[in-house]
């Protein structure tokens, strides 16, 4: 069962490093250490990822910045009280890193297999572009789970509309990092960083158990 739960959630990326090790938490007298690694897009937009090691994985590798670095792991969530309120933060939990040697051209990778945890968001920008932002539920071992947010577009975004609170879906696609502006006083504003998984391929987990069945769309992905 745990194998399985291992399964549900797996990202690959390959990087450089553009930040030090900065110290994390603790757990069970084992040291975690956190960074930041720029993945390229298609075009020359750059996502910042933040990384979380274990001190045991860096035992025979030094990070530091402008290192090009190779990242197999899960995408984990938990929840951080900042300003006041709870906030979802996201980390990429590393299980193995290395030294990239040589890079391909899918440098970033991720696969889940979750449920719906609340109702989709479908809607269209000023030039009719469609959007959808689902956010996914995915068990872990220990009966955790993480909340990752996503979002489609065009034809995956139209089939999103069709889902329900508790379907259980597995999505391709990337992570991705996107700025935004919070206002924070009547004239001043601050930078803020969210991430989100663009997902470019999705299909019913379990398609005898919904209504309709023909629904693996394949979408490019703006960049």
């Amino acid at each position: 069962m745990m194998d399985n739960l291992m399964l549900n959630n797996k990202i690959y990326l390959e990087g450089t490093c553009v930040s030090g090790l900065e110290f994390s938490h603790d757990m069970y007298g084992e040291g975690f250490y956190s960074f930041k690694i720029a993945v390229n897009r298609l075009s020359d937009v750059s996502d910042i990822l933040p990384i979380t090691v274990s001190e045991r994985l860096l035992t025979e590798l030094e990070i530091k910045e402008g290192l090009d670095l190779v990242i197999e792991g899960q995408l984990r969530s938990y929840n951080k009280f900042i300003d006041g309120s709870n906030r979802l933060i996201l980390t990429v939990f590393a299980r193995d890193i290395q030294p990239c040697i040589e890079k391909s051209k899918n440098p970033n990778q991720i696969f889940l297999n979750g449920y719906i945890c609340k109702e989709p968001v479908y809607r269209t920008t000023p030039f009719g572009r469609e959007i959808s932002d689902i956010l996914l539920a995915v068990n872990r071992p220990y009966n955790k789970s993480d909340y990752i947010p996503t979002i489609s577009w065009g034809r995956n975004s139209r089939f999103c509309k069709s889902l329900r609170v508790g379907d259980n879906i597995k999505v391709w696609g990337r992570l991705q990092s996107r700025q935004y502006q919070k206002k924070i006083g009547e004239s001043d504003t601050l930078t803020k960083t969210a991430y989100e998984v663009s997902i470019s391929k999705l299909e019913y987990a379990n398609p005898d158990d919904n209504v309709n069945q023909e629904i693996e769309f394949l979408e490019d992905i703006a960049e």
